[in-house]
């Protein structure tokens, strides 16, 4: 059982999403590797904090141009759509944890390039939202 001091530290872990911040900026990490990390993760935490206020997008590992490449990875034959289980593998790969369940052409197991993107970048959003203003 978690003393009183360990469930104040979990609740406010969760309160300002600390951990998905955390997760966010070691994933940025990871794929831009920096020359000079710190300063790298102040920038990110600077346009985070100015994204919030100003209701803009925050940063993001993923732009459109990627995202067509991971769409093109799964459709190899160019047929202009991939499957709902592509769609998923793909969302949680990419870190994506709430995925719309019923996204368009899920019902016809056809999933378009524009509906993915659409899907990934508003699930992108949601993950990198997670500057909590005190």
């Amino acid at each position: 059982m978690a003393t009183q001091r360990e469930q104040d530290a979990a609740d406010y872990l969760k309160r300002h999403q600390i951990m998905e911040l955390m997760e966010n900026l070691t994933g940025m990490l990871f794929f831009y590797r920096p020359e000079n990390p710190t300063e790298f993760l102040i920038e990110q935490l600077e346009q985070l904090q100015v994204s919030r206020q100003g209701g803009e997008k925050g940063p993001n590992l993923f732009n459109s141009s990627n995202l067509d490449a991971v769409f093109g990875m799964m459709d190899p034959a160019n047929q202009k759509y991939i499957t709902f289980a592509q769609y998923k593998h793909a969302l949680t790969t990419m870190g994506i944890k709430d995925i719309n369940e019923c996204p368009d052409g899920a019902n016809e197991d056809r999933i378009s390039l524009e509906t993915f993107k659409a899907e990934a970048m508003q699930g992108l959003q949601r993950c990198t939202a997670t500057y909590t203003p005190m």
